[in-house]
């Protein structure tokens, strides 16, 4: 008999023992409806990461933010987010998948609420803090309970699906912005509270669904589980293979790095994944996924899209928040690119689009806008301090303290300078005549130059997002939902979430100091090469795990496709097999047919 152990046949998860397919779960509506519901937390986890890109010009100025404070008013949801990611993964182990979900969307209804109604930055500052949480929650949990209750040959789409919904909450959140800009006294209320309708809708329908079918497994509810499984699967469905197989991976402990990482299972479950060689690897895999995807620079694209637009050039704040609409849409629609790619052309391709050109040609767009920026000319105004030293707008708008004074039209030289911001107003100079906002013929530039290379700008970061969306965009949640062992998987994809939400608070925390002191394409030259480092790690290290069921997933790295093919032949494999109601184990050697071990 066939001991179907070539790890090489993309068919063998669905050939059962007598060289039949095996036929396709159908699609439930119980299914549908627990992944959509379950979205909506990767929909609020991209309106805030959206919204705040259009609501910080709004913000900064009604609160009169400095650079520091508008890092803060970003980074202190990511911070939190971080944290609340690792101690999910502690909690889904304990209270279930369920719970964990229900907490993170009352603990965002609540932020969402305590920002909407915010009168000072400090109380700002506490409702982004509580979303953060709510979003740390989320981020780590849904993905890893749809992968858990999708059908093998569905779970790819189906994990794809947050994403979608992540970007669709980014592009939500941009025309929101869109909308609310013309109210510039309230505008930013109405963008940040609404965000709690979702996180109410998903709290009370989340209240119907069922745990994870893998949770309550490996909880010894075996009764539960079945009944859990067979309304995702469908009445008429066959369950019992890809029960028996949940049970086998529970019963051994799921150990199935298997091979070469052989796992005492005592003491944290991090030690043991760490003394466990190919699942050691699988982290490093995924973590560098999550790293790779933040370093590439998306979450200064999405924080600051507005920002990013203003600063090359797009005065009008309305007219930036709506190219910045633009882009997510962009965002947007490439998700259903990799939501229609990843089950036909597999994770591994689709990871490997890159984006490091289109970071170029962002980078390209302010290079050439700062080599013609406008000249500055002397002020001869008292006060004006060190942006008296700065000879073009470029290296004024660069200081975060100076403004570019000028009248449009006009030779720059003799018509423009360098001039202080009001720290209480950076809608207008601290002296000089852009004292006053509209004062004169005089169009004060603060954080941005007047170019003609605007449109190059806006060109990256459009094909920034077409590639990125389908590629780093997606796979990294689909992919570390589906490498780790099921006695593992929290543990591990909250490690790697941590990862995402580290790397995320770095790069949005630095992005505007970055653009201080190496320029703003300096910055974006710095993303693409450290992308570039991203590409070659995952040529190498990435397997494929299209196809493969959760269980089978997990002994990838314990034969690593880039190992040597003779050596992996070699070695002994265990298939179980369902025939008749028995699990039957064949264990394979140099390809003969094992003995049944009943």
């Amino acid at each position: 008999m066939n001991g179907f152990h070539n790890d090489e046949d993309e068919e063998r998860r669905s050939i059962i023992a007598d060289g039949t397919k095996r036929p396709k779960a159908p699609v439930t509506r119980l299914l549908v409806c627990t992944t959509v519901l379950s979205a909506v937390g990767g929909f609020l986890f991209g309106y805030d990461t959206g919204v705040v890109s259009g609501a910080m010009i709004q913000l900064r100025s009604h609160f009169h933010l400095t650079y520091l404070w508008q890092e803060l008013v970003v980074s202190v949801t990511v911070a939190s987010a971080w944290a609340f990611a690792i101690v999910a993964g502690m909690a889904t182990d304990t209270f279930g998948r369920k719970p964990v979900v229900l907490v993170a969307s009352f603990v965002f209804t609540v932020g969402a609420v305590l920002m909407g109604v915010s009168i000072n930055k400090g109380m700002l500052l506490g409702g982004r803090l509580i979303v953060g949480a709510g979003i740390g929650l989320a981020s780590m949990t849904v993905p890893v309970y749809i992968a858990e209750v999708a059908p093998a040959e569905l779970r790819g789409l189906l994990v794809t699906v947050n994403q979608v919904f992540i970007t669709g909450g980014q592009f939500v959140a941009s025309v929101s912005d869109g909308l609310f800009s013309y109210d510039t006294e309230n505008g930013w209320r109405y963008m940040l509270g609404l965000a709690g309708i979702p996180s109410l809708i998903q709290l009370v329908g989340f209240l119907g669904m069922p745990e994870s079918p893998r949770w309550l497994a490996s909880k010894g509810a075996y009764q539960e589980a079945i009944e859990v499984l067979r309304r995702f699967r469908g009445p008429t469905a066959n369950i019992e293979p890809e029960f028996d197989a949940l049970k086998a991976n529970c019963l051994d402990g799921g150990g199935g790095g298997g091979g070469d990482g052989e796992v005492e299972h005592s003491g944290p479950v991090l030690i043991q994944v760490l003394r466990n060689g190919p699942l050691r690897l699988a982290l490093i895999v995924g973590c560098a996924l999550m790293m790779f995807q933040q370093i590439a620079g998306i979450n200064t694209v999405m924080y600051y899209g507005a920002t990013i637009i203003q600063m090359s050039g797009v005065h009008d704040a309305s007219k930036a928040i709506w190219l910045a609409a633009a882009t997510s849409f962009v965002n947007f629609a490439c998700s259903f690119v990799g939501m229609g790619l990843v089950e036909k052309i597999g994770r591994r391709l689709l990871t490997l689009l890159r984006v490091i050109a289109s970071l170029c040609v962002l980078a390209v767009g302010f290079q050439l806008a700062d080599m013609e920026s406008p000249s500055v000319g002397p002020s001869g105004i008292p006060g004006v301090g060190i942006c008296d030293n700065f000879t073009s707008c470029a290296s004024c708008s660069g200081s975060s303290g100076c403004g570019y004074c000028y009248v449009p039209d006009a030779p720059p030289s003799s018509n423009s300078s360098c001039l202080p911001v009001n720290p209480n107003n950076l809608d207008v100079s601290l002296v000089g005549p852009c004292q006053q906002a509209g004062s004169h013929a005089y169009v004060w530039a603060y954080n941005w130059c007047p170019s003609r290379y605007s449109w190059m700008t806006i060109l990256g970061l459009l094909l920034y997002l077409f590639f990125f969306a389908p590629g780093l965009g997606a796979m990294p949640w689909t992919i570390n939902s589906e490498i780790y062992p099921l006695w593992a998987r929290s543990t591990c994809f909250s490690v790697a979430t941590s990862f995402n939400w580290a790397f995320n608070l770095l790069v949005s925390m630095t992005f505007l100091t970055l653009t201080e002191a190496v320029t703003k394409y300096g910055t974006f030259y710095l993303y693409a090469g450290l992308s570039s480092l991203g590409w070659l790690f995952f040529f190498f290290f990435l397997p494929e795990t299209k196809g493969k069921s959760l269980e089978e997933v997990s002994d990838l790295f314990a034969h690593p496709w880039w190992s040597d093919s003779t050596t992996r032949d070699n070695k002994k494999t265990v298939q179980y097999v369902h025939i008749r109601g028995i699990n039957r184990a064949y264990t394979t050697d140099d390809g003969d047919s094992g003995e049944e071990d009943r």
